[in-house]
């Protein structure tokens, strides 16, 4: 299965009395690289997730986004210091008379001082959270993996009439190159004729002369060469794995034997359609950067 290193899943549920959501993008990366907004509260299961995720995506920019709300219980409780308040009112009360003025403390006035409120967080079980968030983080790596996998059968389906195109200027190089010999035996034999008139042509010279031209712009290894890597790239796109490193490096083959053709062969013809060639396969090599 091809898959994109682009994405975006989010899971979501209610267990044990949090509501818990995760969510998770992706941009490209030569490796993969993982980074989380998570609660401080649940910063001891960040090792955890990042070895979650990295058991299913082996490439990709990958950031993980999750939020805990809980929505039976209250996860913090308040509690009053009833000493430091009746402290702080009885200060108050000596206060007004000495002062003679209004004592007008009420409730809301004393819990602004400090430590009268103090919260108290209460306790968690930590491997029943993990346990929950992984299940939630599970959720939304199948809904990325999938999205991932549908942009993947995009780009595999692009990349593969590119190869059929490819494969088709492969052919037509074969063929122009098939009669480049007679054609260059042909010309010599008209620029001779010119050039010496009335004299007789030594038929073994230019014979030996196109000979060596045929054998400095002979394509056929490299022809032989592309076809093959076409039907291995064709190949490894099937395979149920990470591809993106290999078809790189096939690419940069496809890339190099279309060169070698294009600096073997001056035929305009030939020139022309090296230069299609060398497009498609740029067009080629800007899809498998996007895949895992």
């Amino acid at each position: 299965m091809i898959l994109s290193m682009t994405g975006f899943g989010r899971g979501t549920a209610v267990l044990n009395g949090r509501e818990i959501t995760v969510e998770l993008r992706s941009v490209n990366s030569r490796y993969f690289e993982y980074s989380s907004r998570i609660p401080r509260s649940c910063s001891y299961m960040d090792s955890r997730l990042k070895k979650q995720l990295n058991e299913r995506v082996t490439r990709g920019k990958v950031e993980l986004s999750m939020t805990i709300q809980n929505v039976e219980a209250a996860d913090a409780e308040v509690t009053v210091n009833m000493e430091l308040a009746r402290s702080y009112q009885k200060a108050l009360r000596n206060l007004s008379e000495k002062l003679c003025i209004k004592n007008d403390v009420t409730v809301s006035t004393l819990t602004r001082f400090p430590d009268v409120l103090a919260t108290r967080h209460a306790d968690v079980d930590e491997e029943q959270l993990w346990a929950d968030v992984s299940a939630v983080t599970a959720q939304a790596l199948d809904n990325f993996i999938a999205m991932r996998a549908a942009e993947g059968a995009k780009m595999k389906a692009d990349v593969e009439s590119r190869l059929c195109f490819l494969e088709e200027r492969v052919g037509r190089v074969e063929t122009l190159s098939a009669g480049r010999v007679e054609a260059y035996t042909s010309r010599l034999y008209e620029k001779l004729k010119t050039i010496l008139e009335d004299r007789s042509i030594d038929d073994a010279r230019v014979l030996t002369e196109a000979a060596i031209f045929g054998d400095k712009t002979a394509v056929d290894e490299e022809t032989v060469r592309l076809r093959s890597h076409i039907a291995q790239y064709r190949s490894i796109l099937e395979l149920d794995e990470p591809v993106g490193r290999k078809l790189d490096f096939l690419t940069q083959e496809l890339n190099r034997e279309t060169n070698t053709i294009g600096s073997k062969c001056q035929d305009l013809d030939i020139t022309r359609t090296v230069v299609d060639m060398k497009a498609e396969i740029e067009k080629i090599r800007e899809q498998i950067q996007n895949l895992e």
